[in-house]
């Protein structure tokens, strides 16, 4: 987990992993969990209303992966996102990931802290109200 405490299940999916996803040593390479993760807070910001464009998006700042253990082709996985830590213009998103043969314990842990950002100006801005009452 992130150095942000994870509180709220925001969103949760299922994502096949494919044959390509795999590298060298036969397992699924560790660049392709950041995009797992990139599919899935798509998914869950689709899921929300929040237009891709327009006035104001989010941006990824910072993010971390750690493995427990590898996964293998083949898969699929469940990735569930928790929110945590609003401030006035990002907030801290946790993710767990699973696989299907061993849906209680995961395989990863990630995180990602978004910051949203005024299109016209590329600089920070307040988060919307309709992503702050996320957290209520």
């Amino acid at each position: 987990m992130s150095e942000a405490s994870a509180t709220k299940l925001s969103y949760s999916c299922e994502i096949p992993v494919r044959w390509g996803d795999m590298d060298a040593f036969g397992h699924v390479n560790n660049t392709l969990y950041l995009r797992y993760i990139e599919e899935t807070r798509f998914q869950w910001m689709m899921s929300k209303g929040i237009p891709i464009g327009g006035a104001s998006y989010p941006v990824v700042v910072k993010i971390g992966c750690t493995f427990h253990r590898p996964v293998f082709y083949p898969e699929t996985l469940r990735i569930d996102c928790y929110i945590s830590n609003p401030g006035r213009s990002s907030f801290m998103v946790d993710y767990k990931i699973y696989t299907s043969a061993d849906p209680d314990n995961p395989t990863a842990d990630s995180f990602s802290k978004i910051v949203w950002v005024d299109a016209a100006t590329g600089r920070s801005t307040p988060l919307p109200e309709a992503v702050r009452a996320w957290f209520d």
